[in-house]
């Protein structure tokens, strides 16, 4: 894949109930910020969401099937992927999401359908052990989004320590203790910590320094800030922002929350205005100050991710069924739109390989 060399590379999660094939990869300029063409790395049904091993050597997806994920081997050569551990997709519920910890020994999942997180032992061929599950039940005050459990993302302290598991359903940020031995969720002390009625938590992002952290919500289409306690895992909640536009009027949902590398900066999605918006996150307190809100290039901006260097942000429209990038000013936050957009059908992950 010769427009790869010397670029960026990334690979991109997609529906497949379309037109889609499962995983696509394609480059993006260090110079210019234009995306290559996509093609197919692997065919897959629904890799809905990816993550690497910390040696970029293995792609993990969640897909459709009754296994929790599927792996897949790098070929950075020719940057293409090839089935490490695949199953037969069925009619089980897909996964939603998936993360990797910093030793590549374990892996998190998340199954919103089920309302359920899983650890999952990874071995160092790339194949994955027998999950470890754990099922969370109840509901919210959302009369359609909020009827029971939905278990939307897990993560990785920044030590290794805790799984942080946001659950839309119940408006419940969890933390668990991980055991390592067993490869298993312990509820932590305390267990969750609460959101506003109604919220709905979707994704969550630590920030640079591990002390502050950032939650998504997709129903009230906020961000929260967070205060972290590595000592026990615990989340405090500092304030809230509004992902929205002013003058927005009008269904909307939020999606994607991602902090710039330098941590100066955090980002966030919203569908129904079709925007990105840009906060400062103070030094001292993590506090978010609006810098601004910015129309995201496409339809339906459920993923988008910052490259290694904070550079570029790649942004995934999955009702558009396209890409766009942006260049990144470092100093301010702000975003530039690099012209251009590239399609890749249903487009729901973005995850920079290099």
């Amino acid at each position: 894949m010769g427009d790869n060399l010397g670029g960026h590379r990334l690979f991109i999660g997609t529906y497949t109930k379309g037109k889609s094939r499962g995983i696509y990869s394609l480059s993006l300029d260090r110079g210019s910020g234009a995306l290559g063409t996509p093609v197919v790395a692997a065919d897959a049904p629904n890799p809905t969401f990816l993550a690497l091993s910390p040696d970029r050597q293995f792609l993990y997806a969640v897909c459709a099937g009754p296994g929790w994920a599927s792996s897949f081997r790098i070929d950075r050569k020719e940057f293409r992927l090839t089935a490490v551990q695949q199953r037969e997709p069925d009619k089980s519920p897909t996964p939603c999401h998936v993360s990797v910890d910093a030793a590549g020994r374990m892996a998190l999942a998340a199954n919103y359908h089920l309302g359920q997180a899983a650890a999952i032992p990874l071995n160092a061929d790339g194949t994955l052990g027998a999950p470890r599950i754990v099922t969370h039940s109840g509901s919210g005050p959302h009369p359609t989004r909020q009827t029971t459990s939905h278990v939307h993302s897990t993560y990785f302290s920044p030590d290794g320590r805790f799984a942080i598991v946001c659950d839309l359903g119940l408006d419940r940020i969890y933390t668990y203790q991980i055991d390592r031995d067993a490869v298993a969720l312990v509820p932590g002390a305390p267990p969750f910590v609460s959101c506003a009625p109604g919220a709905g938590p979707r994704h969550f992002a630590f920030g640079r320094d591990g002390r502050r952290a950032y939650a998504i919500n997709e129903l009230d289409s906020t961000i929260v800030a967070y205060d972290y306690n590595a000592s026990n895992g615990a989340l405090s909640p500092r304030g809230s922002v509004s992902v929205l536009p002013p003058a927005h009027r009008g269904d909307a949902t939020a999606a994607e929350v991602c902090v710039h590398p330098n941590g100066r900066f955090v980002y966030g999605s919203g569908r129904g205005p079709d925007t990105i918006a840009v906060f400062a996150a103070d030094g001292a307190s993590g506090a978010l100050t609006p810098v601004e809100i910015v129309p995201c290039g496409g339809k339906g901006p459920r993923s988008f991710s910052i490259s290694p260097g904070g550079e570029w942000l790649v942004c995934a429209h999955q009702d558009s069924d396209t890409l766009c990038s942006f260049r990144v000013d470092g100093e301010s936050g702000r975003l530039t739109r690099v012209p251009g957009t590239v399609s890749v059908p249903i487009p729901v992950c973005v995850l920079f390989l290099d």
